[in-house]
Order: structure tokens, then C-alpha cells, then sequence
């Protein structure tokens, strides 16, 4: 529709009386043009992703070797080893390996419905998720107003982590939460569903909940995910014995060889000023000794400091766009992992899958952000599996890489926390106002339509609305006679 200059077709008064005249030009709707190219993207989206997983899947079978160990002993022993307790009815409670919320058992039990042994039922469902969450960012990339570039970052930040990714059922909970983040948008009480079924099996996936807009669909989806997540650990806790054993293990945990927190006491070992001991713990490789307790509060704080300072942004943000509930969501879980006491190499799948879903935006404040994930992911595979026996003993080179990846998500948490906090600031500004023309009253039977204000400001757009013709907007002024 065009606003034109009016002739004989009608007059329109404006605010101030002057009788400036407008018409309406109606032209019939043309169907979405479809971007050039956007097939040969698909197809090169498409040959990637099978040559990734081709080569993906000749490392975790085994047919091409790689250093550092067998990385399937998690799924072979651990894993194969908790589901014979589960079907008994019972939580693990005195492997204390056991870390995890008891909506993990339902993806420990999931293999034991196929036909095939533990271990290859256990790859053929992570597989499954990785065609899924790949599937969803394309499919939302393909959206007006936005982007295939989080269906890149799917395809190359995966493989780049190496076969120790479907060795962990963390990229089984990466897919649930990216179906949970893009649901948002439109079905907000599907999306806190999704969210709410992550949780309980992972926790980190309710983190994707600090950016929902305020109102009803916050009140949808957060009441959506803590209904789901209360229902699933109910159950389980109801018909399993043990369910909320795990929180116990934790309070009692070190810190972990990889983390963050780790990286002062690696340097005073190698200077020969900590005597402490590493050694397996809880499940993990874990550093035990002098400085622990104090570095143990200081990620703490930490952690406290940094959701003090999401929840200041939640309520002081003034603007909002298209992006902002994915890049909050980013942020959220970028400040969990570098403060947490654990990095384990599978948590970067966890980043890859939330920073491919901000990228589907292209109005994202979070590009840099995810390029700095992506170089973070090579360096993880480096210091897991390739050089872990120099991380353990503390020696120069394991250390060095540990520092350049730790390194990289500390900026890139320091840099999405900034650039999300500027791309909420501001007075929001809404769409140009149009002048509807004033039509005459109707001769027979009609209403009167009064001069109005035709705007429309989404705060979350990716909801597309089918086209108003002209005709119902404003009806074509009469001739005048």
C-alpha cells in the first residue's frame, strides 16, 4: 500500500487542521520473494553436514584413531553401568558418579528400548539429536528476517568437539533446549515445556527463561517449564528411591582440572607452590587441597554476582528486539559455565547449540560471541582428549591450551554480557506514524471510520501476520460529486 498525494479521490485533515490530502493506492499482493541462492545454501548446508558426520562418526566407531584414550568408556561402562541399577527401581546412591538431576535417567533408560547393543543405541539417539537441532535452525533460518548462519555454527561447531560429543548425552539435552528456545517465540508455553524437560534432566536449559519478555508470555513459559519440571521429578521421585541423591555428592565436590577456577592452582603447581593432589572425584578429575575452599566460595560469588547482575538487566532493560530473549539466554549460561566448578569438554555443545539459535537472528548482539565459542571448541578437543595426561600432571603445553580456552570464554563472556547490556539501552522507538485518509460516512448502513494511528510493534518478530489489504485498512474515499 502507498500513501499519494490526493486529487479527486478524497481529503484527509491532519492533527493541526491544514486538510493535507492522502490516498490510498492499493496494489495487488505480491507472494514473498524468495532470496536468491537460498537453495544452493541449503545444499551446501546439506553436503557439510554430512560430510562433518560422515567423518564424525568414523572417529567414535573407532575406524580413524585419535590420541588421548577411548573417550566410549563414559557410555560402555558408566552409563551401561547405571541403567542395569535403574531398571531396579533405584538411583544409583552409592556410585557417586551419579551428578545429575533424575530426569537424566530417562536418557540413561532411552538406549534399552532399542534393538541394537547399549553403546550403539546410545550413538544412533545422539545422532537422532543432532539431525533434529539441525533440522530447527534451518527451518527457522528460512524465516523472514532471518539467517541460516546458526545452522553453520551447528554444523561446524559439533564435529569440531570431536567423538567424545556422542559419547555424552549432552547433545540429546542441546537439542531439547534449542527446540525450547525457538518454541518460545511462538508457542511460549510449548517452549517452557521443552525447557522444563531439559531442566530436569540438566538444569542449564531453564537458564533459556531469564530473557522472555515480561508479561503473559513470561507468565506462560516459566510457568510451563516449573509445572513440567515439578510434574517429570515428582514422578520419578514418587516410583525411584534416591531421585535427589545427587544434590548431596555435589556440596562435596573440588575443583575441576579444566575449569576456570583451576587455572591458579595449575601455575602454583608448576611453580612448585601447591601440594595439593589431583586425582578422580565425584566423577571428574578434580584438584584437591590448600586454596580449594577459597576458590570454591570465590565461583561462587561469582556465579551469585553474575545472575545479580541478569536480573538487573531483566528489569532495567528499555529495548528490545527480535534477539534479545536468545542473546540473554547466552549471556545466562556463558556466566554459569565459567563460574561453575566443573568445565567438562561436553558443556561447549552446550554453548555451540544456544549461540547457532541467536545466530538464526540477524539482528543479534551476540556474532562475536559465537566466533569466539567456535575457537574455544578446537582447543577443548586439544586439552580433551589429545593433551589430558599433561592437563592432569600440570605441564607446561596442557596448560597453556587449558589457559587459551578458558581465556576465550571468559571474553566471550565479558563481551556478551556488554554487548547485551547496549542493545537493550535506550528509549525503544516505534514504527513511523501513517495518516489514514478520513472516508466519507457510508450512504447505507455503514460506520464511520475515524483517522487513526496504523502501527504495529512486535516485540519478538519472527511472528509473521498474514497481510491486510488495503481495503480493510481504510475503505477508498468517495467521489465527491
Amino acid at each position: 500500500m502507498e500513501l499519494a498525494p490526493a486529487t479527486e479521490s478524497g481529503t484527509s485533515s491532519g492533527a493541526d487542521g491544514t486538510g493535507t490530502a492522502l490516498a490510498v493506492r492499493q496494489e495487488p499482493p505480491q507472494p514473498p520473494a524468495r532470496p536468491a541462492g537460498r537453495a544452493g545454501a541449503l545444499c551446501a548446508l546439506g553436503a557439510s553436514w554430512l560430510a562433518t558426520r560422515a567423518l564424525l562418526l568414523l572417529l567414535v566407531t573407532g575406524v580413524l584413531k585419535v590420541g588421548g584414550g577411548d573417550v566410549t568408556a563414559d557410555v560402555a561402562v558408566i552409563y551401561h553401568g547405571w541403567y542395569g541399577v535403574l531398571q531396579t527401581g533405584t538411583f544409583p546412591l552409592d556410585d557417586v558418579t551419579w551428578q545429575y538431576p533424575p530426569g537424566a535417567a530417562l536418557i540413561i533408560l532411552l538406549p534399552g528400548l532399542l534393538p541394537w547393543s547399549y553403546i550403539v543405541s546410545f550413538w544412533v539417539l545422539c545422532g537422532v539429536a543432532d539431525v533434529v537441532a539441525m533440522a530447527l535452525l534451518v527451518r527457522t533460518g528460512l524465516r523472514r528476517g532471518r539467517a541460516l548462519t546458526g545452522a553453520w555454527v551447528w554444523v561446524a561447531g559439533v564435529p569440531l568437539l570431536g567423538p567424545m560429543i556422542y559419547n555424552r548425552y549432552d547433545i540429546i539435552v542441546t537439542a531439547i533446549a534449542v527446540a525450547g528456545l525457538i518454541a518460545l517465540v511462538r508457542r511460549p508455553a510449548l517452549g517452557g515445556l521443552l525447557l522444563g524437560v531439559g531442566g530436569i534432566i540438566k538444569i542449564w536449559p531453564l537458564l533459556g527463561l531469564i530473557g522472555t519478555p515480561s508479561g503473559r508470555r513470561t507468565r506462560r513459559a516459566w510457568t510451563s517449564a516449573a509445572a513440567t519440571a515439578a510434574s517429570i521429578g515428582f514422578l520419578l521421585a514418587a516410583g525411584m528411591n534416591g531421585a535427589f541423591e545427587f544434590l548431596t555428592f555435589q556440596k562435596d565436590r573440588g575443583i575441576e582440572v579444566e575449569s576456570v577456577g583451576a587455572l591458579p592452582l595449575h601455575f602454583a603447581r608448576m611453580a612448585g607452590a601447591w601440594d595439593g593432589k589431583v586425582m578422580m572425584n565425584y566423577g571428574s578429575v578434580e584438584m584437591l587441597g590448600p586454596w580449594v575452599t577459597v576458590i570454591t566460595k570465590v565461583m561462587m560469588a561469582g556465579t551469585l554476582l553474575g545472575f545479580g547482575w541478569l536480573l538487573l538487566w531483566r528489569f532495567t532493560a528499555k529495548r528490545r528486539n527480535a534477539a534479545t530473549m536468545y542473546d540473554a539466554g547466552l549471556t545466562a549460561l556463558l556466566i554459569f559455565t565459567v563460574t561453575s566448578r566443573v568445565i567438562s569438554p561436553q558443556y561447549l555443545v552446550w554453548l555451540v547449540g544456544v549461540a547457532a539459535v541467536c545466530l538464526t537472528v540477524r539482528g543479534t548482539s551476540q556474532r562475536p560471541v559465537a566466533v569466539l565459542v567456535l575457537i574455544a571448541t578446537p582447543l577443548t578437543t586439544a586439552e580433551f582428549p589429545l593433551m589430558f595426561s599433561q592437563v592432569y600432571n600440570s605441564q607446561a603445553g596442557g596448560v597453556t591450551v587449558l589457559g587459551l580456552r578458558n581465556g576465550l570464554l571468559l571474553a566471550a563472556t565479558v563481551l556478551s554480557c556488554v554487548r547485551l547490556w547496549r542493545s537493550t539501552r535506550g528509549s525503544a522507538q516505534l514504527p513511523p506514524t501513517i495518516v489514514l485518509a478520513r472516508p466519507e460516512p457510508a450512504s447505507v448502513g455503514g460506520y464511520p471510520v475515524r483517522p487513526g494511528i496504523a502501527y504495529e510493534q512486535d516485540l519478538l518478530d519472527g511472528i509473521e501476520r498474514p497481510t491486510v489489504p488495503a481495503t480493510q485498512t481504510a475503505p477508498p474515499p468517495q467521489r465527491r460529486r
